[in-house]
């Protein structure tokens, strides 16, 4: 179980299992369309979910998995929070990120029900926990860490290596 400032929260449902398909979840884009994520594909998926972009360290795990995702091959990388897409987007656009999706699960919180991810509670209820998942090409998850504390960036050198 993931800490808040050293308080243990509940996540909604129970994480996912390495090995396990990853589900197919309908995310909203910055400019308002559709993106699906997880399942089989063509490609490896990084999946990278924050609270807020609004945070320091939300913004920089989100700058630094774009500076490492531009040398990944066969690779997408999606950095996904509750957050409205226009705040993704204004992030995104002043900060130059555009090897990375920024994708929102504002609209049902669908994403972090079923991958195990959504704050039950703290103060930070209904937000994502912080996490980094790698899907392989047959959509199995092959990686996943679940910070152990939320304000704690990630192993990001850990996630990637799994790709390289």
């Amino acid at each position: 179980m993931p800490t808040f400032k050293g308080t243990q929260v509940k996540l909604y449902g129970k994480p996912l299992a390495l090995g396990q398909n990853a589900p197919i979840v309908t995310l909203v884009a910055n400019d308002l369309s559709e993106i699906t994520v997880g399942g089989a594909s063509n490609v490896y998926q990084i999946i990278s979910t924050m609270p807020s972009i609004d945070t320091g360290v939300c913004q920089t795990q989100a700058r630094v998995f774009n500076q490492k995702a531009s040398s990944l091959a066969n690779t997408k990388v999606y950095c996904i929070s509750a957050d409205l897409p226009f705040a993704l987007s204004r992030f995104c656009g002043a900060e130059g990120i555009k090897d990375v999706s920024a994708l929102s699960d504002f609209r049902d919180k669908l994403f972090g029900k079923v991958y195990g991810l959504l704050l039950q509670d703290s103060p930070l209820q209904g937000l994502l926990t912080r996490a980094v998942l790698v899907i392989n090409q047959e959509g199995k998850i092959i990686y996943q860490e679940i910070c152990d504390e939320i304000t704690s960036e990630p192993d990001y050198d850990k996630a990637l290596s799994i790709i390289k």
